[in-house]
C-alpha cells in the first residue's frame, strides 16, 4: 500500500496490509490489534541471529544455526503420511532436511539439486545424523541476504507464525510516514529526543532489544505519558470554560458546627473546606478530589461544605458505592445538623414503594436538601428541582468519561466533589486525576492514634487469642481478616468459613461471618448486628476493605498477611483506630516469608502513612496491582512505566504546564492524541 506521507496512515485498519486476510486478521484481534499502530507496540521479547554461518561438524543440537550446504539426494517415499527427506552436505559432513506435508515439486524447486543453498533452523539429531525439520529459512546461495539477519521474535497467538507476523512488521516500517514533529523544539534538544521514526525502527531493531534508557525509547515513553495528560488538560479546560451561578452563603451555620464538634479540625481540613469554599462561591464549576488517606476525615469536610451550599438555597446528593456506607454517611449528618432545620433523606434499595415515591416527589418540590443513596440516586426518574453539589464516596471505580457524565449532572450549576481513600503516589497523579482539581488531606484528626501494627508468626495463634479475649472483656470489637471463602488445595490458607467455626468454639454465639460469597443484603445485615454488637467478633475476606466505620472495632487479625499487597494491607488496617481508642493491627504470617512479603510486613509496621505506603507499593509490586488503581480508569501504559520512568512523568508535568502556560495551539498534538486513541474522548466533551 502508498504511504499516506502522514499519521493517518498508522489508523488504517490491519486488512490494508499485503497477504493480510480475514483469518490473520482475526488471530490478530486476539492480541488487541486493529489498525496498524497497534501492531508497532507489540514488541521483540528476544531475537534470533542467523548471521553466523556453522559447519556440520560444529553444530550443537536444540540450537538454531544456519549451514552452507550442497543438496546431494532426495528421498521421497511412496508410503503416505511419512515425511520427504533431502540430504544435503557441506566438506564436514552430511545434514538432513525432513519436510513434513510438503509436495515433491515445491521441494525440487526450493532445494534444486546440486545447487548450493542456506538453511536456518533448529539442530536435531536423528539415527547418528543431524536434522533441520521444517526449516524456518532457506535460500540459494546467491541470496543469503534474505536468511543471513538478526530477527526478533514475537509473543504471538496460536496460529500466527513468526515469519507471517514479521512481514507485517516489516511493511509498516518500510511504510512509516514522516511525522510532523508535535514536540517543542526546546524539549526535543534539552533531553535529546531522536525523531518519532527513527525511534520507531531502533524500537524493532532486536539489537536494542534491553535499551530502555536509550534516547529513542524514552522519546515514545514520553510521548505516551504527554498525550495522556493532554487529553486530562483538555477536560480540565472545557470544564473550567462551563459558567455557574456562583452559590451564596455566610459560613455562619457551618462555623457553628465546626465549633460543636468534639474534636478540633486540622489545619489541612480547615484548608480544604477553604478552598471547596471558595469553588463553590466561583463562577466556574467545581470538579475537585478530596484524596484522603483512610480514618483522615474526608466525611466530615464534604458534609460541612454541603451545609454551605444548602444554605444557599441548593439542594445536595451524596452518594456511597454501598448500603451500609450511604446509611452510615446519612446517620452522620441526621447526628451533625440535628439542631438545624434542613431535611434529610436516605434512598436505598430497601426502601418500599410508598416511601420511594414520597421522596421523589418531595425531591422534585425542593422539601428535601441533602439526599443519600447508591448508584441508585442517578437514576433518570430520580430528579431534583435544583441541584447544586454531587458528593461521591470511595469514587475510584470511575474513569475519565464516568467524571465528564458525572460533571454534567445537574446542569451547570451543579459542583461536583469526589472523595478517594485510595492514596496514589505523585507519578500516578496527573495520569489518573490529570482533568480535576485536587485536595490532599494528609493529617489525621487530633484525637486519632495512630494504628499499632504488630507481626506473629501463625504459630502463637493461641498468644493472639489471649489478647482478644483481653479486649473483648474491655468492650472492644474485632475484624478476623481471611483471604479465602473456603478451603483450597492450590493455596494454603485458612478460609474464612473454618476459622468462623474455629472462633465460635473459643467465643460462642460471639462470631459473625462475612466473605464475597454471600448476598450483598446478607452482607449489610451482618455488618448492621456487628455495629449493634450483636457480634463481637466478625470474620471476613477482603470486603469491608474500604469505607466501613465501626468505630468500636478497635482490633484487626489479617491471617496470612504476607499475600496481601501494601496498599490492600493499608486499607484494611484503616477498619480500626476511628475513634478515641487505641487501634491495634496484628499481621499473622507463615514461616518462610519471601523477602518481599518481609519487605511489606515491615513497612507497614514502621508507617502509617498512606502515600508513602502507596510508593513503596508500586515499587515492590508495579502500579497495575496496586488496590483501586485498576478501576481508576487508569489506561495500560504500552511502554511507560510510572516505577521505571518516574523522571519522565515528572518531566511531562512540567510540560503541560508549559503547554498551558503559552496557550499552545492543541491542534499541534492532534496527530499524538489520534494515535493514542484519544481525540474521540474530546470529541465527546466538545
Amino acid at each position: 500500500m502508498e504511504n499516506s506521507k502522514n499519521y493517518k496512515y498508522l489508523l488504517n485498519d490491519i486488512s490494508v496490509l499485503k497477504r493480510v486476510g480475514k483469518k490473520t486478521k482475526d488471530l490478530l484481534k486476539k492480541k488487541k490489534i486493529k489498525n496498524l499502530f497497534d501492531v508497532l507496540w507489540n514488541l521483540p521479547h528476544s531475537y534470533t541471529d542467523r548471521t553466523l554461518e556453522k559447519k556440520v561438524n560444529e553444530l550443537e543440537i536444540g540450537k538454531i544455526c544456519t549451514v552452507n550446504l550442497r543438496v546431494i539426494k532426495y528421498n521421497f517415499p511412496r508410503i503416505r503420511n511419512l515425511p520427504n527427506k533431502v540430504v544435503c552436505e557441506d566438506d564436514t559432513g552430511k545434514l538432513d532436511i525432513i519436510f513434513f506435508n510438503s509436495r515433491e515439486g515445491y521441494i525440487r524447486k526450493i532445494l534444486p539439486l546440486n545447487q548450493n543453498v542456506l538453511i536456518s533452523g533448529k539442530i536435531n539429531y536423528f539415527k547418528n545424523r543431524y536434522q533441520i525439520t521444517n526449516p524456518t529459512y532457506l535460500s540459494l546461495e546467491s541470496q543469503e541476504n534474505n536468511i543471513k539477519k538478526i530477527l526478533p521474535n514475537y509473543s504471538l497467538t496460536e496460529g500466527l507464525s513468526e515469519k507471517v507476523y514479521r512481514n507485517i512488521i516489516d511493511q509498516i516500517l518500510q511504510n512509516l510516514p514522516k511525522i510532523d514533529e508535535w514536540h517543542l523544539e526546546e524539549t526535543i534538544k534539552k533531553n535529546k529526543f531522536d525523531k518519532w521514526n527513527e525511534s520507531i525502527i531502533k524500537l524493532h531493531d532486536p539489537k536494542n532489544l534491553d535499551k530502555t534508557n536509550a534516547n529513542f525509547y524514552k522519546r515514545l515513553v514520553f510521548d505516551e505519558i504527554l498525550s495522556n495528560f493532554i487529553l486530562l488538560s483538555e477536560i480540565r479546560k472545557k470544564i473550567k470554560k462551563i459558567k455557574k451561578k456562583p452559590k451564596v452563603f455566610s459560613n455562619i451555620k457551618s462555623i457553628d458546627i465546626i465549633n460543636s464538634l468534639k474534636f478540633e479540625l486540622t489545619k489541612n481540613q480547615n484548608k480544604i473546606i477553604k478552598e471547596i469554599d471558595f469553588d463553590l462561591k466561583s463562577k466556574n464549576k467545581m470538579f475537585r478530589l478530596l484524596q484522603g488517606d483512610v480514618g483522615s476525615g474526608k466525611t466530615i469536610i464534604a458534609l460541612i461544605c454541603a451545609l454551605n451550599v444548602i444554605d444557599s438555597n441548593y439542594q445536595v446528593s451524596v452518594m456511597a458505592p454501598t448500603e451500609i456506607l450511604a446509611t452510615q454517611h446519612y446517620k452522620l449528618a441526621k447526628n451533625l445538623f440535628r439542631k438545624l432545620n434542613i431535611k434529610i433523606e436516605l434512598l436505598t434499595g430497601k426502601i418500599d414503594r410508598k416511601k420511594r415515591k414520597e421522596i421523589l416527589t418531595n425531591l422534585k418540590d425542593q422539601k428535601i436538601d441533602i439526599l443519600f443513596g447508591t448508584h441508585a440516586i442517578f437514576q433518570k426518574n430520580v430528579l431534583f428541582k435544583k441541584l447544586g453539589l454531587i458528593i461521591i464516596d470511595e469514587q475510584h471505580k470511575f474513569g475519565v468519561k464516568q467524571r465528564m457524565s458525572l460533571s454534567q449532572k445537574g446542569g451547570a450549576d451543579c459542583d461536583i466533589l469526589l472523595m478517594s481513600a485510595t492514596p496514589i503516589p505523585r507519578t500516578l497523579m496527573m495520569s489518573v486525576y490529570g482533568d480535576m482539581d485536587i485536595s490532599r488531606l494528609t493529617e489525621k484528626p487530633s484525637n486519632r492514634k495512630n494504628v499499632l501494627t504488630y507481626s506473629k508468626p501463625e504459630s502463637k495463634i493461641e498468644e493472639i487469642i489471649r489478647f482478644i479475649k483481653k479486649e473483648i472483656k474491655l468492650d472492644n470489637q474485632v475484624f478476623w481478616i481471611c483471604p479465602l471463602i473456603n478451603e483450597s488445595k492450590k493455596i494454603d490458607h485458612e478460609s474464612a468459613i473454618k476459622k468462623h467455626e474455629f472462633l465460635e468454639k473459643v467465643f460462642p454465639k460471639k462470631v459473625g461471618l462475612i466473605h464475597g460469597g454471600l448476598s450483598k443484603e446478607d452482607k449489610e445485615n451482618v455488618l448492621k448486628l456487628f455495629l449493634e454488637k450483636k457480634f463481637l467478633i466478625l470474620v471476613s475476606t477482603t470486603v469491608i476493605e474500604v469505607g466501613i466505620d465501626i468505630p468500636n472495632a478497635n482490633i484487626i487479625i489479617i491471617e496470612n498477611s504476607n499475600k496481601f499487597g501494601l496498599s490492600q494491607l493499608h486499607q484494611l488496617r484503616g477498619r480500626v483506630g476511628r475513634s478515641n481508642k487505641q487501634g491495634v493491627c496484628i499481621l499473622m504470617y507463615k514461616k518462610n516469608l519471601s523477602q518481599n512479603a518481609r519487605k511489606r510486613i515491615n513497612i507497614l509496621k514502621s508507617t502509617n502513612d498512606g502515600f508513602v505506603i502507596a510508593d513503596d507499593d508500586m515499587k515492590l509490586r508495579g502500579y497495575g496491582d496496586i488496590l483501586g488503581f485498576k478501576q481508576s480508569g487508569i489506561k495500560d501504559f504500552k511502554l511507560a512505566d510510572p516505577v521505571l520512568h518516574s523522571k519522565l512523568f515528572l518531566l511531562a508535568e512540567k510540560e503541560i504546564n508549559k503547554i498551558e502556560q503559552l496557550d499552545i495551539n492543541f491542534n499541534r498534538y492532534m496527530p499524538l492524541l489520534k494515535l493514542y486513541d484519544l481525540a474521540d474522548i474530546i470529541n465527546e466533551i466538545n
